[in-house]
């Protein structure tokens, strides 16, 4: 009898082995991370654009007085959506990634308008600089924010999924994150180009 003891103990902790490892034990915290460094990818392209506001402004700046009003705008907006801030343990907040979200829209709005309120500039070469950089970062931005929306999905549903959700529940108390949501209004719906022509 005794002998059977250490094939019992054996057989017991080959099985509670195999058995956490299908309920997620290292894939549930492998998959929130992934969605964490995605989120960071969103917050780097952040980053960019207000490091490269500041420099192409700046080279704008030099092309007249005339451009005074739009640089203190881009500027304003710029500073204002940096005021927000949204850390990787702050995404199962739906709330306050809307709120950074809505911060973020802002310097872009900002910049639709103003390129609206000074068709002037278009034909500048500084300006047309200005617009292909930040049409960039906007693009960029944009691939990050899949990114990270695809790994969040990828999160979510590993942790509501059979085995993973057990040990997700289990030794993590794992919860969902929140994807990116457009805040704008009327996001869905494509903007309206305009160039001042009568149809």
């Amino acid at each position: 009898m005794s002998s059977l003891r250490p094939v019992a103990a054996f057989a017991l902790a080959a099985t509670a082995s195999v058995s956490l490892a299908g309920c997620g034990i290292n894939s549930v915290p492998t998959a929130e991370e992934n969605a964490k460094a995605r989120w960071a990818d969103v917050q780097n392209q952040y980053q960019r654009r207000a490091d490269l506001i500041p420099n192409l402004v700046a080279t704008v700046k030099a092309a007249g007085a005339q451009e005074k009003d739009i640089l203190v705008q881009v500027t304003q907006a710029r500073a204002s959506a940096n005021q927000v801030k949204l850390s990787g343990d702050q995404l199962t907040d739906p709330a306050k990634v809307q709120q950074f979200e809505r911060a973020q829209n802002n310097v872009t709005m900002s910049l639709q308008r103003l390129q609206e309120a000074y068709p002037e500039l278009k034909s500048q070469g500084n300006y047309t600089t200005l617009m292909s950089q930040l049409e960039g970062t906007e693009n960029r931005i944009t691939i990050a924010r899949q990114d990270y929306n695809n790994a969040v999905q990828a999160y979510n549903t590993r942790i509501r999924t059979f085995p993973d959700a057990v040990g997700a529940k289990i030794f993590y108390g794992a919860k969902p994150l929140t994807p990116f949501a457009a805040t704008a209004p009327n996001a869905q719906n494509a903007p309206t180009v305009n160039f001042g022509n009568a149809s």
